[in-house]
């Protein structure tokens, strides 16, 4: 089993639906996110692209994060899910130093906190909020070893890409263009 999320540029319209629904399930303080919208511009007038992208924890299978965590707080689940134990977690901040995507914050409590694909979510048989909520259906969820997931689909009908490929970290949020 290995969770992935695949998020469609083409539907995405930058609402941030995703973004207040991740807060509200997940409970994170106000002023900090696990998950955020970018908007990227490219070409010249008359021949401007736009591409609008929902962000997160890229859920690497070769995590720098993990790699670098100094007291195991940081760490993969079955799944692929990259989680931090908050109790263990010390907040010194080298994962986020480490993270190629900035996909986490240190939480005003003093651990490192970030999008765990709602783990709790999943475990039920249910997607993570920011999918379930979203009004495009531009996000999709799902293991990637189940050919008929969703994310299973969405991949093996559309090209994609992944953010910093160069990086070597492997990610599992794909971005279908």
């Amino acid at each position: 089993m290995r969770y992935a999320m695949a998020i469609d540029t083409a539907k995405c319209v930058g609402c941030g639906d995703c973004v207040v629904a991740c807060q509200t399930e997940n409970n994170v303080p106000h002023g900090y996110c696990r998950d955020w919208i970018v908007e990227t511009v490219s070409g010249s007038y008359p021949n401007v692209q736009i591409e609008l992208r929902s962000e997160r924890c890229n859920h690497c299978d070769n995590a720098p994060c993990v790699r670098c965590c100094p007291t195991g707080a940081s760490h993969i689940v079955e799944g692929g899910i990259v989680m931090v134990t908050h109790n263990e977690c010390i907040g010194c901040g080298a994962c986020i130093e480490s993270c190629p995507y900035d996909a986490r914050y240190s939480h005003p409590e003093g651990y490192v906190d970030k999008c765990t694909f709602c783990k709790h979510r999943v475990d039920k048989g249910q997607n993570p909020a920011c999918v379930d909520v979203c009004p495009t259906h531009c996000l999709h969820f799902g293991d990637l070893d189940d050919p008929n997931s969703d994310v299973s689909k969405a991949l093996k009908n559309r090209n994609w890409k992944v953010l910093a490929p160069e990086a070597g970290t492997k990610p599992q949020l794909y971005f279908l263009i």
